[in-house]
């Protein structure tokens, strides 16, 4: 019988269960991820992030998506686990952590994280795709992981859950497939995003990978100037800036508000290859 601790953190409506795995004891299968993030019968978060040992960093974040995918890079993800570091006191406010897409350094303040994230690659703007027998226009950036933009004058009315499935499962962006941003531009320091989340598979409050995507996409096409203002749809802001060199995108970072919202233990019993559980937990004020 093992006894997990976890803490469930959000960043700008990104919520994600959090356990320091430095130990090696947490058995991660898809079904265990799928059962746990459940919003009606889990704990219930866009997915999990396990901390782990790093031979070159203060530790190795790895970020499981609710369908149990693992993901390269999360911005909002790693935001929060660089929280959880400091509050398990696993490293100190200013740190460096390993991910699948590279190095992060980030800097925990009082209520917000900062993280300075990798160049984005894979850039084309202007991208013709097939749709519904129809042409439509969009661009492609990597920023960590794939995302593909749209710029749109309404976002309200646009049915994310529907089009932003099909461009995420478009033959354009097969095998790996896409996540996709809705942008309406707000002036030239500030967008508002909708977000249809890789691995989720539903739209989320808040993608930091996303956000980044757009606000660079948007740049590019000189509708804004950094640092940009995203205005994600939980209703929160994430702020991200960027230097350009030679035409490409370098420096790039984002800052956000991260916040705690409930701790608990999970209780794990592997009997003949099932997991069985009980959650309990309590809403935490003392972060």
């Amino acid at each position: 019988m093992k006894e997990l601790s976890f803490l469930k953190i959000e960043g700008s409506g990104n919520d994600f269960i959090l356990f320091d795995n430095r130990e090696d004891i947490l058995k991660i299968t898809p079904a265990w991820i799928q059962k746990i993030c459940a919003r009606r019968t889990g704990i219930g978060a866009d997915g999990i992030i396990v901390i782990e040992n790093s031979k070159k960093a203060d530790f190795k974040m790895r970020i499981i998506n609710s369908d149990g995918s693992e993901a390269e890079m999360c911005g909002n993800g790693a935001r929060c686990a660089a929280k959880f570091a400091t509050l398990l006191s696993i490293a100190k406010h200013k740190m460096i952590f390993e991910t699948i897409a590279g190095l992060i350094n980030a800097e925990v303040f009082n209520q917000e994280v900062k993280v300075n994230l990798p160049d984005p690659i894979n850039l084309e703007l202007s991208k013709t795709i097939v749709l519904d027998r129809k042409p439509k226009t969009v661009h492609h950036i990597n920023t960590g992981v794939p995302h593909t933009v749209l710029i749109c004058e309404d976002i309200v009315s646009i049915d994310v859950e529907t089009l932003g499935r099909k461009i995420r499962y478009h033959q354009d962006f097969a095998p790996q497939g896409t996540n996709v941003n809705f942008v309406k531009i707000t002036d030239k320091e500030s967008i508002s995003i909708r977000t249809y989340e890789r691995g989720v598979e539903s739209e989320t409050l808040s993608c930091g990978t996303g956000s980044v995507a757009s606000a660079c996409i948007c740049y590019l096409l000189k509708k804004v100037y950094p640092p940009v203002k995203v205005k994600t749809a939980g209703g929160e802001y994430l702020v991200v800036n960027f230097e350009e060199q030679n035409s490409q995108i370098i420096n790039l970072s984002m800052k956000g508000p991260v916040s705690v919202i409930y701790e608990g233990k999970i209780i794990n019993n592997f009997i003949g290859g099932k997991n069985v559980y009980r959650l309990y937990g309590s809403l935490s004020d003392s972060f």
